[in-house]
């Protein structure tokens, strides 16, 4: 049991993100990533279709074994990770958050930006979180639907890629934010086209690191954790081109 792979699902390439900071955490486990790419982007995608595409891709994951699932999809986890629960009971499964209580933490009283997903900002979760953490800050929301095809196609910097997230951030930055929280796991693939917008001052903070260390812990209460030599990873996609499985490898291991 304790040989067998943690898996970790995205909508596409963007979980690779998360799938860095499991490996920085825990380098002795064994690994599965999907990414499914193929129904890419998730955020302009109703609540229901969201709720099929993981439930589905979660149980072929399930059914190779895996000792536990990390959602590492702030789309999927807000719009499917109660009804996974429910299904699946007996497993461990992990979702990724916006780091809304990280930044409000280093920031009690200031004014946070959350770049997300359409689907991510409209769910009840995300209202959860601007309830329970950022009743004394200034919350803007800022949906950033033309971000994630960038990512998807290995397009991480440059003078388009500044240009739409100028685009998207239009109305966001009439003052300067103290914190930027990246509520999309692709996005910290394009920090450095994000700081160029928003500058120097404020900080950028995404969930990849608490959701790893809480996989940390989960897996340790149960008992699970392995040790010894270093894992092994292995990249599924759904839509397994060389250029997708490229980009997969080259976004894990960029600096």
């Amino acid at each position: 049991m304790h040989n067998r792979p943690i898996a970790v699902f995205d909508s596409g390439v963007g979980g690779l993100s998360v799938l860095r900071a499991l490996i920085r955490v825990m380098p002795e486990e064994n690994y599965l990533y999907f990414g499914d790419s193929k129904n890419a982007p998730y955020g302009d995608k109703t609540t229901q279709e969201i709720r099929a595409l993981t439930l589905r891709h979660a149980q072929a994951l399930f059914a190779r074994g895996t000792k536990a699932l990390v959602v590492a999809c702030n789309t999927a986890t807000s719009a499917a990770i109660s009804e996974l629960r429910a299904q699946y009971p007996d497993k461990i499964i992990i979702g990724i958050e916006p780091a809304l209580k990280l930044a409000v933490t280093h920031f009690p009283r200031g004014r946070i930006l959350v770049m997300a997903t359409e689907a991510t900002l409209r769910e009840r979760k995300f209202a959860f979180l601007t309830e329970r953490f950022g009743q004394r800050c200034e919350i803007c929301k800022c949906p950033c639907p033309g971000l994630v095809e960038y990512v998807e196609r290995g397009e991480l910097q440059g003078a388009a890629v500044e240009a739409t997230v100028r685009e998207e951030l239009n109305g966001c930055l009439d003052r300067t934010p103290d914190a930027v929280v990246l509520g999309c796991t692709h996005y910290p693939f394009l920090r450095g086209a994000i700081r160029a917008v928003v500058g120097k001052t404020p900080e950028i903070l995404d969930g990849a690191d608490g959701t790893a260390k809480e996989t940390k812990r989960r897996l340790a209460e149960a008992g699970l954790l392995r040790t010894g030599l270093p894992g092994r990873v292995e990249l599924t996609n759904s839509l397994p081109t060389p250029e997708i499985m490229r980009l997969s490898e080259q976004l894990l291991s960029a600096e």
